[in-house]
């Protein structure tokens, strides 16, 4: 094998890591994508064009679905991450909180927010207004009174309904109707992609486009892939290696 590979491993998570922690996956029987709103499904509500015609309705899905997770703690697969190079498709940010400074959030944060902008524009992160939204919400079951505090908060009118260019917020979170771009790291995820020997998936369904770019170059560099997860998904390539357990157990396996 090429030299400039050498000892280079890189992992990437999804869902399963998080599961340890409290944290639903989305795809599986107790995921939260199963499930739309009571007018719309997953893969309408997750969209930049929901957004911007419905933001009430867009932030509200989010703000029940996932901002009730804000406080869980990273669990001990996260802290064996975190000196780690990762690149993770979860979007609840226990990476960071673990401590890993380098890693790639290729789907955003959703403790993160930024200014509603043009897809190609790199702009500051800031804390997402989680939590000034539960301080004004007492009433959990008020939906109405939700919403007014969710545009309030992310700097909507909340007569137009209109999110504006430049001055609204909104998650850093990578849409299905949007796609990878520097924003989200794309060039240092490749960057990482193209150096590595070793890729061991952790936790993930592989139905994102994420690992199908991962795999892409594992190939390419002729590396060693293994595939951590209790359901293993048989991904159809030669040679990989299979670990049918939970990532907690794989690193206790391992350490």
């Amino acid at each position: 094998m090429n030299n400039k590979y050498e000892n280079k491993i890189l992992y990437i998570t999804g869902a399963g890591v998080s599961a340890e922690s409290g944290i639903p996956t989305f795809r599986g029987n107790d995921g939260y994508w199963t499930v739309g709103s009571v007018n719309y499904t997953p893969q309408e509500m997750a969209t930049r064009a929901m957004y911007q015609q419905h933001p009430e309705e867009f932030l509200l899905w989010y703000y029940k679905r996932f901002a009730s997770y804000r406080h869980i703690s990273p669990n001990i697969v996260h802290s064996w991450l975190s000196d780690k190079k990762l690149i993770t498709q979860n979007v609840d940010g226990l990476d960071g909180k673990a401590g890993n400074t380098a890693y790639i959030p290729i789907h955003g944060r959703l403790d993160k927010a930024l200014t509603f902008q043009d897809m190609e524009n790199i702009v500051p992160l800031i804390d997402a207004p989680w939590d000034l939204v539960a301080e004004m919400s007492k009433d959990t079951d008020d939906d109405e009174k939700i919403k007014k505090n969710l545009l309030d908060a992310f700097l909507i009118s909340n007569q137009s309904k209109n999110p504006v260019i430049g001055i609204s917020l909104r998650p850093f979170i990578l849409l299905f109707d949007e796609y990878y771009t520097d924003l989200y790291k794309m060039s240092d995820a490749e960057s990482w992609m193209s150096q590595s020997n070793h890729f061991i998936f952790m936790g993930t369904s592989f139905s994102v486009n994420i690992t199908n770019i991962a795999l892409r170059y594992a190939i390419q560099n002729n590396a060693k892939i293994e595939i951590v997860d209790p359901n293993p998904v048989d991904i159809g390539i030669d040679n990989i290696i299979y670990h049918q357990m939970s990532a907690k157990e794989y690193i206790s396996k391992i350490s």
